[in-house]
């Protein structure tokens, strides 16, 4: 990756990040979004994983830690993993399955650590049924988010660099 290249992907990364300062509807942010695109975009593929979560922590310092943050934050790494199937054919087809099915880890593996970690439902299976089921209206704003977030910043990063959105990453 070209040291342009590199510096544009951490600056639409920052961004995104800044917009989760912004008003907008519950769970409408770009949260997975910015692990999706580093994961695919930077030469070193944790690289672009760990430049999301310094972003996320950043903005994390101004909001306030809670006790769920290790599951958001082990949900952006999963995504960054599977995202790291778009590194040799980022086909629209490919991203929106990677951003869905990303999308869909971190709704069940973040909504698991509200379970785990906080007195909200009785620890039995109807309490985690309980959780996923109040957890639900959040989901259709999670989906809409990580889809326009990451296509978007897929868009921009493809526009800005002229490249073919289908070409392959360069060699690490």
């Amino acid at each position: 990756m070209k040291f342009k290249n590199t510096l544009l992907a951490l600056g639409l990364i920052g961004a995104l990040a800044i917009t989760r300062f912004l008003p907008h509807p519950p769970n409408f942010t770009p949260v997975l979004s910015v692990a999706i695109f580093g994961a695919a975009v930077f030469s070193q593929r944790f690289v672009g994983i760990l430049a999301a979560l310094a972003a996320m922590a950043l903005s994390d310092i101004a909001f306030g830690w809670h006790s769920t943050l290790p599951y958001v934050y082990g949900s952006m790494v999963l995504g960054g993993v599977i995202a790291f199937t778009l590194r040799k054919n980022r086909s629209v087809g490919k991203l929106i399955v990677v951003t869905l099915s990303s999308s869909i880890l971190f709704f069940i593996v973040t909504n698991f650590g509200v379970f785990v970690s906080q007195n909200l439902y009785p620890r039995t299976l109807s309490g985690l049924a309980a959780c996923y089921t109040m957890a639900l209206p959040f989901l259709k704003n999670s989906l809409a988010g990580d889809l326009l977030f990451t296509l978007a910043l897929f868009a921009f990063y493809h526009f800005l660099t002229r490249k073919q959105l289908v070409a392959a990453p360069e060699a690490a």
